[in-house]
């Protein structure tokens, strides 16, 4: 859901996967938010809804899109998503040197964790060294951090209680930006767990504030504190007394003092919600915009379009060779060979009919993607200057398989070399409509160049640990979301051994070994690419390298765009303050909203 994303804006720092959907169907009676309403008549709030319940309380740990992290913590320096300058955070000032290696940070006075105790220069440090730093601690964020091709990390020492300093080896183009907007955790609830080693020799912050802890456990420095937690139905947050901003007056932000994030896994059913009053805002699912707008005028809300949304969508393939530890491997070998010839990989691009899939699963609000970058970042490379195109030609497809040494039957099927039927399946996930109808037509299409495509819908916690974890898969589609405008944003996924790199996932720290895994020559050359782009301070020859990547990728295709749908989202018009932006959506400056019933 938007509204999710929006106040995460500040900490989005790479890619996290979104939902791959059919639908699926909930009652709602249990968890009626109109229940919260009139229990709460006098209270400023907003009622909201999410797609997916949190996978954990611990954002060092955090896998997934959906999560409590952008109420509860705020960021050392923030991106305005109007203007995408960085502004104060936490810290109220920072100095970066002349060579771009060595930043200092200033925090505010009198900064307070929402329990009541100081936050200091201490915290930072031991954020940084003992959790994000720690090789120990399996967490994305160093991939991030990492800077040049040994892949250093920044060094960060505390000069006083209010100050950091953090340090770098060679230039780094993001350096400000990632240093600064990775959320503070705080030092006095986390340090003895990061030092406890349990039986299994890792550190016990591994096991700390899943989702089984008391939400009110849960100490951040954002806005909002988490007030209760009921699985698969609500999130309330309350406001935290101690959060730093005040309005010119001295009167202590944010206004809305409370948050119920409904949990109500299917767009169809969050449309119900929302036209009979339950909640609030509206992330608009194409196949209910004509009705939504019809209701716009009588039911008091504003339709925003903020044009195309910032994230991708697409198919990707396991081109993963390795074998498990028990000697066997994670994909089945007749598929992986098709999935690793670049050709097939096209074929399959070319066989998809995306603007009928733009047309019927998206009702015409979407746009096709071709590129990982987001069409409105500087660092899009255009059509025009090499980024291939992939657009509906199943003839082309054809060719491409039968050059490759496939073949048909006498029932149209297609065939391997050795006879094998090209069968495969394609793992989704079930809560978002538009996506289940991806699925539908993505399996037609194939079938219409003799390919079999079996659908495998699994709820977004069980499909995201199919990807990750046993890595058993065929074929997904699915999305991201997050990366804004910054390419580094996506190194993750990029980077050979980024947490992120799905389509040939390595093992991460603290994972099995996995016997056999191969890293192909066009990785590399993406791989050093992302490190020249980090390196490179000249913005015009950032663009440059961070095309060349977008060419091999759009060579390669270890991800078939397809289509991107409009940012549309419906509010309240009961809110005050809202500056819509595609970046940051309604909700981007919470602090500053006010309810005016």
């Amino acid at each position: 859901m938007n509204f999710v994303k929006t106040i995460f804006l500040s900490i989005k720092h790479f890619w996290l996967p979104i939902l791959l959907s059919s639908a699926t169907a909930l009652t709602l009676t249990a968890c009626n938010p109109s229940n919260f309403k009139t229990a709460a008549a006098q209270v400023p709030q907003i009622v909201s809804a999410v797609l997916s319940e949190p996978s954990t309380f611990n954002y060092a740990l955090n896998e997934s899109a959906y999560s409590v992290f952008g109420f509860i913590y705020d960021s050392l320096i923030n991106e305005n998503p109007i203007t995408t300058n960085l502004e104060p955070g936490l810290a109220e000032s920072w100095e970066v040197s002349k060579d771009a290696q060595r930043v200092v940070i200033t925090l505010r006075e009198g900064l307070k964790w929402s329990d009541g105790k100081p936050m200091t220069a201490d915290d930072i440090v031991f954020t940084y060294n003992e959790i994000y730093l720690n090789p120990k601690i399996p967490t994305s964020l160093k991939d991030s951090l990492k800077v040049g091709e040994k892949g250093t990390l920044p060094k960060v020492t505390k000069i006083d209680d209010r100050r950091v300093e953090f340090t770098i080896q060679e230039p780094f183009a993001p350096f400000v930006r990632y240093v600064g907007g990775i959320p503070i955790m705080p030092a006095h609830a986390l340090q003895e767990a990061i030092r406890t080693t349990e039986s299994d020799g890792n550190p016990k912050f591994i096991s700390m504030w899943g989702t089984g802890t008391d939400p009110k456990q849960i100490v951040g420095n954002g806005p909002y504190v988490m007030e209760s937690y009921v699985p698969s139905q609500r999130v309330i947050f309350r406001r935290n007394p101690y959060y730093w901003r005040k309005d010119a007056q001295g009167n202590s932000q944010p206004y809305i003092e409370r948050i119920v994030w409904q949990i109500i896994e299917s767009t169809e059913n969050q449309l119900i919600s929302f036209r009979s009053g339950q909640l609030d805002d509206l992330e608009i699912p194409p196949e209910g915009f004509s009705l939504i707008k019809r209701e716009e005028k009588r039911a008091k809300f504003k339709i925003y379009n903020g044009g195309p949304n910032t994230s991708t969508t697409f198919i990707s393939f396991n081109l993963n060779k390795a074998k498990n530890t028990q000697g066997k491997p994670l994909v089945d070998p007749i598929k992986s060979r098709w999935f690793n010839q670049k050709e097939f990989r096209q074929a399959i691009a070319y066989a998809l009919d995306r603007e009928t899939m733009k047309i019927n699963a998206y009702r015409g609000l979407g746009e096709l993607q071709n590129s990982f970058v987001y069409v409105k970042s500087p660092y899009f490379l255009p059509p025009e200057k090499g980024l291939k195109v992939y657009n509906y030609a199943p003839d082309k497809s054809k060719k491409l398989l039968l050059d490759a040494g496939f073949k048909y039957n006498a029932q149209n099927q297609l065939l391997d070399a050795d006879g094998n039927r090209v069968r495969f399946t394609l793992l989704t996930n079930s809560e978002r409509k538009v996506r289940g109808d991806m699925a539908a037509q993505i399996q037609r299409d194939l079938a219409r160049i003799g390919i079999q495509v079996d659908l495998q819908i699994l709820s977004f916690n069980s499909y995201l640990e199919k990807l990750k974890v046993t890595q058993n898969w065929d074929c997904y589609l699915g999305g991201f979301a997050g990366g804004g405008v910054e390419p580094h944003s996506a190194s993750n996924i990029w980077r050979i051994n980024g947490a992120s790199h799905a389509f040939n996932q390595g093992a991460q720290p603290g994972d099995p070994p996995l016997i056999g895994w191969e890293v192909s020559d066009w990785e590399k050359q993406i791989d050093s690419l992302y490190i020249k782009g980090a390196q490179v301070l000249d913005e015009n020859k950032r663009k440059e390298i961070y095309y060349e990547y977008q060419r091999i990728a759009s060579e390669q295709l270890p991800f078939i765009h397809l289509v991107e749908g409009l940012n549309l989202q419906a509010v309240r018009d009961r809110f005050q303050g809202i500056q819509y932006t595609a970046l940051g959506g309604p909700f981007w400056n919470l602090y500053e909203l006010k309810v005016v019933d």
